[in-house]
């Protein structure tokens, strides 16, 4: 799996759900709320102070380690 900034969060978390553990240390604490199901890492990441292109490559660094 590819992430981009407009990848929404719940998809990511479905496709690995290893990913959880990136997000949580992030900032992201709440991956089963409603609005991570249909927001994308971009909204998050604004509305919690996060640095987006940050988080994205870890994520996509993630990815392709299991590959």
């Amino acid at each position: 799996m590819i992430v981009t900034k407009d990848t929404v969060i719940g998809d990511v978390v479905n496709a690995d759900e290893g990913v959880a553990s990136i997000l949580m240390y992030a900032g992201l604490h709440c991956l089963h709320c409603a609005l991570a199901s249909g927001e994308t890492i971009e909204e998050a990441c604004m509305v919690h102070g996060i640095d987006c292109d940050e988080l994205v490559e870890e994520i996509n660094n993630y990815f392709q380690s299991k590959g």
